[in-house]
């Protein structure tokens, strides 16, 4: 006998084993094979929502399927072209001062608005701002064309008008 090997007691409570007959054996084969059929990821992993402990910061996780977006060119020494972005905001085309403030005064819902004030009704938040932002724009267009109210002129001429009046009578 090896000296580095080493008889283990035998069990006395034990007693004898029962033989295990086929059928059980193939059970325990079965069970077996079973069990090393269902090694790794079930199917469909990839579309499971994972429930760890990963910080998720309101991004949605990329597909990882899906590779780069950037154009790859096809011939060589061909540069490539930057992708379009379709989501950059539409600029408006830039209006003369001229045309900002025919626009402005010829502006139905203005006109409306003010037509509704003179008639002594009173009007919601939303359009009493925009009213107030409107006529503020009007302004400060008139200031930079240069165009001047005729107010004070307006005074001197009905006091003109007053003294022909007085004159004529």
């Amino acid at each position: 006998m090896n000296p580095l090997k080493k008889k283990t007691p035998a069990k006395a409570s034990a007693g004898k084993q029962k033989r295990k007959n086929r059928e059980e054996l193939n059970a325990e084969g079965r069970a077996r094979k079973r069990e090393k059929k269902h090694r790794g990821n079930p199917s469909g992993n990839r579309y499971q929502e994972q429930s760890g402990d990963k910080h998720q910061s309101g991004k949605q996780q990329r597909d990882p399927r899906l590779g780069s977006k950037v154009p790859v060119p096809l011939i060589v020494g061909e540069q490539p072209i930057k992708p379009v972005v379709a989501n950059k905001v539409e600029t408006k085309p830039r209006l003369l001062p001229q045309e900002e403030l025919a626009m402005l005064e010829n502006d139905d819902r203005l006109d409306a608005l003010l037509e509704r004030l003179e008639n002594g009704e009173s009007l919601s938040k939303e359009e009493h701002d925009y009213v107030g932002t409107t006529l503020d724009r009007i302004d400060a267009l008139m200031e930079a064309l240069g165009i001047k109210l005729d107010e004070e002129e307006s005074e001197e001429e009905k006091q003109d008008d007053i003294m022909q009046l007085l004159k004529g009578k």
